[in-house]
């Protein structure tokens, strides 16, 4: 495929020509990400990257729908669940770091099978550890809901739930991981494909197995864990078949089927402080759950319905975060840092446009949004009041997305892990605390969210500007 000028870089696409280029993004391309304008890489890439997470969305907002047709315990369930499977979520996005900068890096210098070679390694890690979480969760479901703060009717209700997502984690994994190997190839559309058939089957089957129509069990809200199992499970033997039989840039063949030490340790140092960066942010997620908990089952469900909400507008904005990741990690790996560089800024702007409007959007409708899933009045309340509150945030947190996907991208994972460490364990978790207890009560919690954000955004832009991200080896 060819391209204008590189000095067309950051000129926008006539009319006709863009929406050419998205039609070509979601059948998919055969474009070389490390030459040409960087908006139409940037555009190939994101765009099915968006509408994967986007349906990830989709299935997050209809999942808590119908389980809020259960009642403020089996919400309260799942946001406690949530909260722990946080950590496996943790793990997953963590090792996907390692793996989308190893296989960019690769595909930038053009070794094929090097790419091969590491999404193998990957998957071995993503198994190992899958194995060995689904039995501690499944043994251990109703101690961990209560060491959460639940209620005893929620654990009564709740604990099989929790046993099942915790069981069946590696679902989970290994779809992040496979996923994290097809964008660093640039290999969007196929990652964007199999999520959908993860999400569509689980979107169908909730209210199936939930609430027991036509042949189906009636199995409240652990139909909602079995439909999440078997959707993702469906599509982890589609991405293995796909990598075995795939045309695409990542392929792999019986010789790659081996283990690597000199591959998986190297995998191991990037996604390790990968996976204690994701652990830091989503670990204060728990612990500000724990904190809310004091507060009483009806806040916990407030909470955990605009928690819902925010990840439906917010998941899009990590298609575009991801895109820049592989522009910058192929950039590095072509020898070219300033277009790296380039495409991040410009996907930091786009998803500010794009976020600010969003967050614009939930803040004056916030009350009809909570409504939508719940009846009861304390829910609501505090489920409109966090929504608004979080939402003021939003500018922020598009900067915040893509300057923290740029650095893992170029194999520096520790840069976004320190500021974490400043942002959410030292600044926002002691300010929860002390807000809440101070006279704010929840709205304490929700504000320290917005700030710690915020401050995230602010230090990531000087640390990125700095430059030092460009000499990372991987």
């Amino acid at each position: 495929m060819s391209y204008p000028s590189e000095t067309t870089t950051l000129t926008p696409p006539p009319r006709a020509r863009f929406f050419s280029d998205v039609r070509a993004a979601i059948r998919g391309t055969e474009a070389d990400y490390t030459e040409g304008p960087i908006g139409r890489a940037l555009l190939y890439l994101a765009v099915p990257m968006v509408l994967e997470t986007a349906l990830e969305s989709l299935f997050a907002l209809t999942n808590v729908f119908w389980v809020s047709r259960l009642g403020s315990e089996a919400i309260s369930t799942v946001g406690f669940t949530e909260a722990m499977l946080t950590m496996i979520y943790a793990i997953a996005i963590g090792f996907s770091i390692g793996v989308t900068a190893t296989v960019a890096r690769r595909i930038g210098e053009k070794d094929r099978e090097g790419a091969a070679r590491a999404t193998v390694q990957a998957f071995v890690l993503g198994a190992l550890v899958a194995g060995a979480i689904g039995i501690a969760g499944g043994l251990f479901a109703p101690g961990l809901l209560t060491a959460m703060g639940a209620s005893p009717a929620v654990v009564a209700e709740g604990a099989g739930y929790t046993r099942i997502m915790l069981a069946g984690n590696a679902t989970v994994l290994l779809l992040f991981l496979l996923n994290a190997a097809f964008r660093g190839a640039g290999d969007a559309v196929i990652a964007m494909r199999v999520l959908w058939l993860a999400n569509a089957i689980n979107i169908v089957l909730d209210p199936l197995l939930i609430f027991g129509v036509g042949p189906f069990p009636e199995l409240g809200v652990e139909g909602a864990a079995i439909a999440t199992n078997v959707g993702r499970g469906t599509a982890v033997l589609v991405q293995l078949v796909t990598l075995a039989r795939s045309s695409g840039r990542v392929r792999v063949l019986r010789e790659h089927l081996r283990l690597e030490p000199a591959i998986m340790a190297r995998l191991v140092r990037l996604s390790g402080t990968g996976t204690f960066q994701v652990f830091i942010q989503t670990s204060s997620w728990v612990l500000l759950v724990r904190v809310l908990s004091d507060f009483g089952t009806g806040v916990v469900a407030g909470y955990t319905i605009a928690m819902r909400v925010i990840v439906f507008a917010i998941l899009p904005s990590w298609g575009i975060s991801n895109a820049a990741a592989t522009l910058v990690g192929q950039g590095l790996g072509a020898g070219k840092p300033e277009r790296a560089e380039r495409s991040v800024w410009l996907a930091a702007f786009y998803n500010f446009a794009f976020l600010g409007s969003v967050g614009a959007l939930l803040f004056a409708f916030a009350p009809m949004i909570v409504d939508l899933f719940t009846n009861e009045p304390e829910p609501a309340r505090w489920g409109t009041l966090c929504l608004r509150i979080v939402a003021c945030g939003f500018p922020f947190y598009a900067f915040e997305m893509v300057l923290a996907q740029a650095f893992n991208g170029a194999g520096d994972p520790w840069t976004p892990t320190w500021i974490n460490l400043g942002c959410f364990w030292a600044f926002e978790l002691p300010l929860a605390w002390i807000l809440s207890r101070g006279g704010l009560g929840p709205n304490g919690v929700f504000l320290s969210i917005t700030l710690a954000y915020s401050t995230f955004a602010v230090v990531a832009a000087v640390l990125f500007r700095r430059g030092t991200w460009k000499t990372k080896r991987v």
